[in-house]
Parts: C-alpha cells; structure tokens; sequence
C-alpha cells in the first residue's frame, strides 16, 4: 500500500480495509471466529485482540506525546526487534477474552483512532518527527500503519487460514 499523503487518504484507506475485512468476517461461522491455527497458533477472535492492542499502543504514544512525555515505543520491554515476543504476549494478554467482548473492543478501538486522525490537524500528521518517540516518522505513518496496512495484513491473512481450514474440511 503506498505511503499516506493526506488525511482524507488515510481516512480513507482506513475505512475501505476496515469494510473490507469485516465483509470478509461477516462469512465466518461462529466455530471459525474462533478456531486455533488460522494465522500461526491464533484465531480470528486473537488477531482482532492483536489489532485492537496495537490501536490502544498508537493512540498512547499519540496521548504521551500530546503530554510532553516519551513512551516506550512500541511497549515499555520491548523494541522493534522483539515484536514476535511483544505480539505473543498481546495474545497471551487477550486470548481467553470473550469474542463478542473483542468484536466489540476492536469496533470501539478502530473509532477511537479515527476520531483521534479527525481531531490532529493534517500539518501535525504530516510533520516527520513532531514528537522525540517518533524518529523520524510522521503520525500519519503511525496511524497508517495500525490501521488500513494491518486491516490489510489481517485480511490476508485470515482469508488464508480459513481457506486452509476450510479446504482440509472437504478431504
């Protein structure tokens, strides 16, 4: 997906992955939401937890950085390096969280971080480095990044471990 130039576009682009996964859940039956082993160990139930959590990190460095404060980026014991380590413990976290509970968590997660990109002017999404926990970056790659890139990841995702499952279901 290439890189945001506004915010309209990545309003946008938020918006049609979003429509476009759900459209893909909405086909799910109520087994498969939760079925293990359909991208890695996880369920459709555990990437939407694993989403929802990556929203709640972006919009507290966003809410740390408003405060003059410098998050751990991207959580307090882990660096970019260790996300396979940061994002087992995401679904250790959430994995035996209730699925209308976490249905309900990323609806609400995704909302908050649209409001959020609404609220920020679209200088201050575009301004590489606004805050010390953001290098060199722009929260508009932030947000992007936890929004329509990992709806489109999520996606891909999924679709590939139902089809499977799905497929070893008819042999």
């Amino acid at each position: 997906m290439p890189r945001v130039t506004n915010k309209q576009q990545l309003l946008d682009d938020a918006s049609l992955s979003l429509s476009k996964l759900n459209t893909f859940l909405e086909t799910l039956t109520s087994q498969e939401w939760e079925m293990e082993g359909i991208v890695g160990e996880w369920s459709v139930k555990d990437v939407l937890a694993h989403l929802a959590e990556w929203h709640q990190m972006v919009l507290g460095w966003y809410q740390a950085g408003l405060r003059g404060e410098t998050p751990s980026v991207p959580a307090p014991g882990y660096t970019w390096r260790t996300l396979p380590d940061l994002n087992q413990s995401i679904y250790e976290k959430h994995h035996q969280r209730p699925l209308q509970e976490i249905r309900n968590w990323f609806l609400t997660s995704d909302q908050e971080c649209i409001t959020t990109v609404k609220s920020i002017s679209e200088e201050d999404l575009f301004i590489r480095g606004l805050y010390p926990w953001m290098n060199n970056n722009a929260l508009a790659a932030y947000f992007s990044a936890n929004l329509s890139s990992h709806y489109t990841w999520a996606l891909k995702e999924i679709k590939r471990g139902i089809n499977q499952k799905r497929k070893n279901k008819l042999k």
